[in-house]
């Protein structure tokens, strides 16, 4: 066992006017399997990379051990797999190689194929093996789940179970749980570490929010009432010192002790009113506010959607899928569900009308308006009021539901390209639900996007009831909100 310590970190990018850290101090057992969570643009890519020492930074982070980064940069992935690993790792050993991707469920004859061949799943298996074949190493492993269908999700996670000495970054709540001993979450003012797995950090943070929220709705009404009887109090100092002053005889030292008197229980008063004030203020400022998103779906004259019987896919002859039948009706929440390549983004690029060589009986009524979340996000770029007016989008409401997707206002400012994948996505969710539409169709609208953001989403789709197709290898989110599953 080691530890590794960070103690009062601060950094920020030169870019940046605001620190992503500030005075940070905490500690990580190297033999922990430490699930890593926050809401985007919080750091933990810049933290992981903090601890590969690529940036400068005040404070200091003590590392008794080597760190190995996950994904791998691969330059050309045309050579052969095996070459690619014993580059990552000189020292592997092809039986070794061979023994550690049959426990991720893979062939061993993929390492005898150009890297570029093997889909993003089994990449990332191999990768995985051959990095947890490293002796003497903590590994840092940011978001594997991004390529891995739900099938490929569980056989990584029991992977990862039976190992250790590792932080791994994922938005996956069921991921996270299978697999993690301990949870380090960046929150809005602080990092903290709990033991634990997600599902039980997330019952923490919900007590620890309604146990402050409750505080500081008593504290509002302490201030309140002590404010009042402090103004009360003062008055009445004020009317007995100026009974002093009148006509007739009387006793003016009596006066004036009883009025001296009620202006230090006023002080008091005052000092109270301050403390609870100041409490006050030390609450709050961890508390993600998941506030409810608000969307309105079009009507449409039929119940019926979209119609689908024994439809099979083509790319030149190569059949994706085959005899698909299913049928979208107003108001199914509907989950795509298989493998990576079964033909998912093909049946949702079929309805959004793409040209899609097909056979069998396909129907979508007309004048049907849909609206679309691509997988895809490299297409961003330019000014975030650019984006809007191509998009013809309401910018009130626009702007309203990325606020509520934990976007800071200063974000408005920067270049699309300059987000993070998670803030991305969020950009496109956010234009799908701005536009007014008969049908949804998400084609891995999480991807990237942090728990707290999804479980919005989550709530957004259950409270608003829209009409959706979507395609999500995030279980939690498919078993919380689909009313069908079709399984490809």
């Amino acid at each position: 066992m080691a530890l590794i310590n960070i103690s009062n970190l601060t950094f920020s990018y030169e870019s940046n006017f605001e620190n992503i850290f500030e005075d940070v101090s905490f500690q990580i057992d190297t033999d922990w399997k430490l699930g890593f969570t926050g809401r985007n643009g919080r750091g933990k890519t810049t933290f992981l990379n903090l601890l590969l020492g690529k940036y400068e930074y005040s404070g200091t982070i003590t590392v008794p051990t080597n760190f190995e980064y996950f994904p791998y940069l691969i330059a050309d992935k045309s050579l052969l797999t095996l070459a690619i690993l014993e580059s990552i790792h000189p020292d592997i050993h092809e039986w070794e190689l061979k023994k550690e991707i049959t426990l991720l469920k893979i062939d061993e004859n993929v390492l005898f194929r150009p890297f570029d061949t093997l889909s993003g799943g089994e990449q990332t298996k191999v990768l995985l093996a051959a990095m947890f074949l490293k002796e003497n190493s903590f590994l840092l492993i940011d978001e594997p789940t991004n390529h891995l269908d739900a099938f490929g999700r569980q056989i990584v996670s029991d992977y990862l179970n039976k190992k250790k000495s590792f932080i791994l970054v994922s938005h996956d709540r069921t991921f996270l749980d299978s697999c993690v001993s301990h949870i380090l979450s960046i929150n809005k003012k602080n990092i903290e570490i709990q033991r634990g797995n997600f599902s039980s950090w997330l019952v923490n943070k919900e007590l620890q929010d309604n146990f402050e929220l409750a505080e500081n709705e008593r504290l509002k009404k302490d201030i309140k009432r002590l404010k009042e009887s402090a103004r009360i109090k003062s008055e009445w100092s004020d009317r007995v010192e100026a009974t002093k002053i009148g006509f007739g005889a009387c006793d003016r030292g009596n006066i004036g002790h009883k009025a001296a008197k009620m202006m230090k229980r006023s002080k008091s008063i005052e000092a109270r009113q301050h403390k609870a004030i100041d409490e006050k203020s030390q609450l709050l400022k961890n508390i993600d506010r998941a506030d409810q998103l608000k969307i309105i779906q079009l009507d449409y004259h039929s119940n019926r959607f979209v119609t689908m019987e024994n439809v099979s896919i083509f790319y030149g002859d190569n059949i994706v899928c085959q005899n698909v039948s299913f049928s979208v009706e107003k108001g199914d929440r509907i989950a795509l569900l298989g493998r990576n390549g079964t033909g998912k983004s093909s049946i949702l690029k079929l309805i959004c009308g793409k040209d899609v060589n097909h056979t069998g009986f396909y129907n979508k009524s007309s004048q049907l308006i849909i609206s679309y979340v691509p997988q895809d996000t490299s297409h961003l770029r330019g000014s975030l009021s650019t984006f809007i007016h191509e998009n013809q989008l309401d910018e009130s409401l626009f702007k309203a539901i990325l606020r509520k997707l934990d976007f800071s206002r200063t974000q408005f400012e920067k270049d699309l390209s300059e987000y993070s994948g998670g803030q991305k996505k969020k950009v496109l969710v956010a234009k799908s639900l701005t536009e007014k539409a008969h049908l949804l169709i998400w084609d891995e609208p999480l991807n990237f996007v942090d728990i707290i953001s999804r479980i919005q989403i989550e709530s957004l789709i259950l409270n608003y009831t829209p009409t959706i197709i979507f395609v999500e290898h995030d279980m939690s989110f498919c078993e919380n909100i689909a009313t069908k599953k079709v399984l490809l």
